[in-house]
């Protein structure tokens, strides 16, 4: 088969890296893609929402199936678009884009939670038109009080508020000054969940379901989670936690209603599936669904999914999903994230990445996230820049081979967080 792979991040290279290795990837395309997919296959510079190119890149290299890594277009309608071209017949792996409103409305998944008995927290959600009846529900509400942008805001849609005045503030932002323009055009307010976090990762083809695996990131800047929130600093898998007992109520009581939801509402879904979950006191509640693979936690699961990646597309897209037995690696897995000085504000580009692969172990992985090649040097081209990926038989030998490998890489004002995993050890 011939796959085109729509996306340029850490997780589009862990994708890579996976479909690659199955007999059923003849030639793989990564659009645009990075230094790090150019290992893998031959990078396309094409942008992820132009549909009408990408429709024509498919029908002009024979393309039997397109593999989308970023929410935008799925949110934007990729997967409509490609289905209903006249000049292409391929596998899309992602949801519609009425399906992908999951993640793109806050406000349609809180509704879809609602209606479906899904565990998710109490909420309320405002507008311009009750504006002020939004200010009085934040002044009467419990601290700590959570304000989310409705719509894709970049992962910095979301925020958290200790005091009420805090509160108002970030609410009159969002919705009067236009923060995030449309995306917080309406503002859904949340109860705080207190717990650990987790995502769990699920292949569906919207009736039938296979669990490929779970994870724990970490999205703030500083070490035992202080200072500002990233797109995420480094991941692992499996979650101590997330035991047979925990994962059986996640499978019952959220996985299960889910896929049911998306049956019962005609959601056309064939894809991933992210659920971003709160352990409180053992019991799961739904933070938010994601409608794509996440990043870092894709570069951890995928190394631990011992089935074929591209074989389980097909029987997604055939309806034999529910034949497939899926195998995981027994190996703990940690993820480090090497960003640029500055980053999550302000950061320069175009930094040459120096990496002494002969000096890298071979149950450590190198994803690359924010990169570019000109010639033959590898320059940094975003604010997380590598993902150190590595194997252990603990999560601190794990996350150890990790740090160790960061000594192989250097760029100036390279930056890690080295406590990964630090509440498991």
């Amino acid at each position: 088969m011939n796959i085109l792979l729509l996306g340029s991040g850490g997780r589009e290279h862990a994708l890579a890296w996976k479909m690659k290795q199955s007999p059923l990837c003849k030639q793989l395309f990564i659009a645009p893609g990075n230094a790090g997919t150019l290992q893998v296959g031959e990078n396309i510079n094409m942008n992820v929402n132009d549909f009408a190119t990408i429709e024509n890149f498919c029908i002009e290299r024979s393309v039997d199936m397109v593999v989308v890594g970023p929410e935008e277009p799925l949110v934007k309608g990729v997967y409509d678009h490609l289905k209903s071209s006249s000049g292409w017949r391929g596998i899309v792996v992602g949801p519609s884009a009425k399906a992908a409103q999951l993640e793109g409305s806050k406000a349609f998944s809180k509704h879809f939670m609602q209606q479906h008995n899904i565990p998710t927290a109490g909420y309320a959600e405002y507008d311009e038109y009750n504006y002020e009846e939004g200010k009085q529900y934040i002044a009467s509400h419990t601290l700590p009080i959570v304000l989310k942008a409705n719509g894709l805001a970049a992962g910095k849609g979301v925020v958290i508020c200790n005091t009420h005045k805090e509160a108002l503030n970030a609410f009159e932002e969002m919705i009067v000054n236009k923060q995030f323009g449309q995306a917080s055009a309406k503002v859904v307010i949340e109860e705080f969940l207190q717990g650990i976090e987790l995502s769990v990762f699920v292949l569906t083809d919207g009736v039938d379901y296979k669990i490929i695996g779970h994870a724990k990131d970490y999205k703030r800047i500083g070490e035992g989670d202080t200072g500002l929130n990233t797109g995420g600093m480094g991941c692992v898998s499996p979650v101590p936690f997330a035991d047979e007992v925990f994962m059986k109520k996640v499978e019952e009581l959220v996985i299960k209603p889910t896929i049911k939801g998306l049956h019962t509402d005609v959601l056309e879904y064939k894809g991933f599936v992210f659920i971003g979950l709160m352990n409180t006191n053992g019991e799961p509640y739904v933070i938010e669904y994601n409608c794509r693979m996440g990043d870092p936690e894709t570069e951890v699961v995928l190394p631990r999914l011992k089935n074929d990646i591209v074989e389980m597309f097909v029987a997604m897209d055939q309806g034999g999903l529910k034949n497939i037995h899926i195998e995981f690696d027994e190996r703990f897995v940690a993820a480090v994230m090497a960003v640029s000085g500055g980053y999550p504000g302000d950061y320069e580009k175009g930094k040459h990445i120096a990496i002494k692969i002969d000096q890298l172990k071979g149950d450590t992985m190198l994803f690359h996230a924010g990169t570019t090649q000109v010639g033959n040097n590898v320059l940094t081209n975003g604010g997380r820049v590598l993902a150190v990926t590595s194997y252990g038989k603990s999560m601190k030998e794990a996350v150890s081979n990790s740090m160790a490998a960061m000594e192989s890489i250097q760029f100036e004002g390279m930056y890690y967080r080295k406590d990964i995993g630090y509440e498991f050890e």
